[in-house]
Parts: structure tokens; C-alpha cells; sequence
């Protein structure tokens, strides 16, 4: 039977935790993990701090060992690269680029692709994909993804809804305990890249994520943002939730970075970088620059469609720069060897 969201009412809900924040005599310094986090008093950003000794013993008394996390580590020990998307603000583009990013990957028919959405108030993804009216289904108990083509599947809690318009109502700890089904329950088999999709913010999912993943083990965030301070403001909190939760910030993609007209190709600056744009974050915080994408108004209709913008206008300035920006994901990542088609690798050698 597949799973619909009547039967999610099971889902396995994470108790918040009881516990009263610790009384802390000192200012929270830089880098701080949280005082009311597993790493309290323990990360290296502890060290000389006057708090220690008290996250240290707050720490200790509420931290039990997830049984579950084992189980999710070797289901995913057959998937070689995953990949977090993440930006911090809403709107620059998160779902589009994590869809854009799994047709690259899947252009090459050697590569194995999946995308969990962990949206669970706004999934997106199976729009883009064109798979949105697909069921989950549930053989021997485990779940299935759903698959786009032979080597790209995506999980995404619109699967179980019973209209594509109705609305998920949840706390915090039901999102967790989904997330943790997508992780654990999921028959994702062996892939290459797994590309989590995430929510704006530095909340819920991302806390879970991070904390499901960590013993697996995560080769990076991809963060995404646009040109404006406005988008950069939550960025710098998306970076310092990496650098708290210890995971490596693979770089910087700056999109929507210019309209390209589709007819002129010629490009105008609809989100002036007043302060620099994701380059000037970039030098700032010392995190790689990946590249900039371009709007061009057919992504949004090859979104709205469920169709590859990849394989539809391959010789646009958009596409060569997504391409260019998968190269240097590929670089931070060290895996850039047997990533893209023959033919693309061919034209970027006697480009570059």
C-alpha cells in the first residue's frame, strides 16, 4: 500500500526535549554550537570559554544515543556524494537550482541521481520534475522513490497528499520524524549524488539533516543566494549555522545574477549587488565562488512544465553557466573525472 499522509499520522514524532536552557554566566562566544546542542561544552569553540563546564554538564544529561541513526548510515552507505542545498532565504531559487543541478548530473546516463525534498510545507520539486501526480509505493515495507527517468528518482512528501493543494499543518517534531523516514525507510539503492533539498531558514529540517546525516557522512552545502543584501543577510546566517553544525560549505552560487534576454542575449541587472553581490561574500568569509546563473524566463517554463531547461536550450548562456557552476562543485567535491557526458567534457577541455 503506498504511503498517503492519513497513514503519516504513524510517522514517529521526536519529543521535544523537556529540558530548560542552561543559565550561562558569559556571552555565547563566535561559533558557539548552542548551549542546548549535542556538542555543548565539547566543540572546539568551547575551549576557554566560562560556559564550558555548564553546556558540558546540561550536555550530558539529556544526551542519548539515536538507535535509529546506525540504521540510516548503512542505508545510505551505498550512495557515494551527498549534497546539501541551502541558502537561508526564501525565494532565491533552492528547488530550481537542486532540479537544474540533478539533470546535469543525470545527463551522463552513468550517473545515478536522487533529490530527498525536504520541504515539508512547500514541496516543489516533483512540479519541477513533471512527476507530481505519482504515488510512493511500498513493497516488503521499504519505501520506493519515485523515478523521473532511469537514473534520476526523487522523494518528496507531495507523494502522499491527497490533492496537490493541501496544506501540511506540522510542528517541528513531525517534520523531523518524516525526514527521518525519508532517510531510513527509503529504498534509495546505490546512486551517486544525493541532493537534499532544504527549506529557508536554519530550523527543524536543517537540525535534522544534519543530525541524521552526520555518521554517513555529508561531502558538502552547496549555498545558493541572490545578488541583493536583502538575500546575503540571511546567507551570512545560513554560514554561520554550517560552521556551528560543522558542515563544509562546498561555495557559493549566486542566482537569478542578471536577466539574459533570450532573443538578444543580451544581459541587464534586475537584483543590483549593492554590496558585492555572492563574489563580495565570498572574499568576505573566504568560501569558494562556484558561479553566477542568470535568470532566463524559459527555466521557469521548463519548471512549470516538469521538462529538463538543460535539454530543451543547451546553448543558452544560463545553461553553460549552470554547467559551469556543476564543474566547480565537481572541483570542491574532487570528483570532476567521468561526471559529465563525453561530449560536454570535450567542449569544456577546449574552452578552458
Amino acid at each position: 500500500m503506498a504511503p498517503t499522509l492519513e497513514a503519516l499520522s504513524m510517522v514517529t514524532e521526536l519529543e521535544p526535549s523537556t529540558k530548560t536552557a542552561p543559565q550561562l554566566i558569559a556571552p555565547e562566544p563566535a561559533h558557539c554550537p548552542g548551549p542546548e546542542s549535542q556538542a555543548a561544552g565539547t566543540g572546539s569553540a568551547c575551549a576557554g570559554c566560562p560556559n564550558q563546564s555548564i553546556c558540558a554538564s546540561a550536555a550530558s544529561a539529556v544526551r542519548v544515543p539515536d538507535p535509529d541513526i546506525a540504521l540510516i548510515t548503512a542505508r545510505l552507505a551505498p550512495i557515494a556524494h551527498k549534497l546539501l542545498i541551502l541558502s537561508g532565504k526564501g525565494g532565491v531559487g533552492k528547488s530550481t537550482f537542486t532540479t537544474l543541478l540533478a539533470h546535469a548530473f543525470a545527463a551522463n546516463p552513468a550517473l545515478t541521481v536522487g533529490i530527498m525534498d525536504t520541504d515539508i510545507c512547500g514541496p516543489s520539486i516533483p512540479k519541477m520534475l513533471g512527476v507530481e501526480a505519482q504515488k510512493i509505493h511500498a513493497p516488503a515495507g521499504d519505501w520506493s522513490p519515485v523515478w523521473v527517468s532511469e537514473n534520476l528518482a526523487v522523494m518528496s512528501i507531495q507523494f502522499m497528499l491527497p490533492g496537490r493543494d493541501d496544506a501540511v499543518i506540522w510542528r517541528g517534531p513531525k517534520k523531523n520524524g518524516l525526514i527521518k523516514q525519508f532517510l531510513k525507510d527509503v529504498d534509495w539503492g546505490e546512486l551517486d549524488f544525493l541532493l537534499v533539498d532544504t527549506p529557508p531558514g536554519t530550523s527543524d529540517e536543517h537540525l535534522s539533516v544534519n543530525t541524521f546525516l552526520k555518521e554517513s557522512g555529508v561531502d558538502g552545502a552547496i549555498l545558493l543566494t541572490t545578488p541583493q543584501e536583502v538575500a546575503l543577510l540571511d546567507v551570512r546566517k545560513e554560514i554561520d549555522f554550517c560552521r556551528k553544525a560543522s558542515i563544509r560549505v562546498l561555495g557559493l552560487v549566486e542566482n537569478m545574477s542578471g536577466f539574459v534576454c533570450p532573443n538578444c542575449t543580451y544581459e541587464s541587472q534586475i537584483f543590483a549587488p549593492t554590496t558585492g553581490g555572492a563574489i563580495g561574500l565570498a572574499k568576505e568569509t573566504g568560501i569558494p565562488f562556484l558561479g553566477s546563473v542568470p535568470l532566463d524566463p524559459r527555466i521557469g517554463m521548463a519548471c512549470d512544465y516538469g521538462e529538463s531547461f538543460l535539454d530543451a536550450f543547451p546553448d543558452s548562456p544560463a545553461c553553460k553557466a549552470l554547467n559551469n557552476v556543476v564543474r566547480r562543485i565537481c572541483e570542491e567535491v574532487g570528483i570532476l573525472d567521468g561526471v559529465f557526458p563525453p561530449s560536454q567534457e570535450e567542449e569544456y577541455t577546449t574552452k578552458g
